[in-house]
């Protein structure tokens, strides 16, 4: 459906699937700029970010970062802004968090502080592995001032039943981008918006990409 309006390339990060490790001080802007560095070796021509989750967080980034690099673009259950909890989600977040902190005082690296991990941590904490300096880093960033910041025409997919980026975090972003809109597809979650839901992401992306063409 896509392929024939335009061609496309999959990156893997780095840290991602068969690419090296990056420094372990780097932030959605360092991956945000490594990009932009490949863009521009590219030939000339209309090029579009279509991120998902974490992909979101640095195509926000490079759309900021770089303006003149994107002709738009497509965030699909993008992270990037700071998750809006309850009180009592807050505390046990907190008291989580403070759990672990007093435990592995007492235990060193190793198949103990492995079972405190699997134990305390997120998902994405458990199976980070060597990522997880950079991952604690990410997931600290707010990225409000940078979202206003964005000036290409931007497409924002969510799912009603993503717990990880609720439509809520769409809403917000939708308010911040200036040319920005919002789909909300019911009944998909974070990751099956990209399966059972993929057919309607590609309708949405196709007349994205028709209007950017007119």
């Amino acid at each position: 459906m896509l392929a024939q309006l335009a061609s496309s390339s999959l990156l893997d990060f780095p840290g991602f699937g068969g690419s090296a490790k990056p420094p372990e001080g780097w932030g959605t802007g360092e991956y945000a700029d490594l990009v932009a560095e490949w863009m521009t070796s590219l030939p000339q021509q209309e090029l579009v970010w279509i991120g998902h989750s974490f992909g979101g967080r640095v195509g926000i980034q490079l759309a900021a970062r770089h303006p003149r690099l994107l002709a738009g673009m497509v965030l699909i259950a993008s992270a990037g802004l700071q998750r809006r909890r309850s009180l009592p989600q807050r505390v046990r977040i907190a008291l989580k968090r403070t759990a672990f902190k007093i435990a592995r005082r007492f235990v060193k690296e190793g198949p103990q502080l492995d079972w405190l991990r699997q134990r305390f941590g997120s998902r994405d904490y458990r199976s980070a592995g060597a990522l997880r300096p950079i991952l604690n880093r990410v997931v600290s960033e707010d990225l409000s001032d940078v979202a206003r910041r964005v000036e290409c025409p931007t497409l924002l997919i969510y799912g009603t039943a993503d717990t990880e980026t609720p439509p809520e975090m769409g809403e917000r972003l939708r308010s911040l981008i200036p040319k920005s809109e919002l789909a909300i597809l019911n009944g998909f979650g974070h990751l099956s918006v990209l399966s059972e839901g993929r057919h309607q992401v590609a309708l949405r992306i196709r007349k994205f990409l028709e209007q950017l063409k007119q």
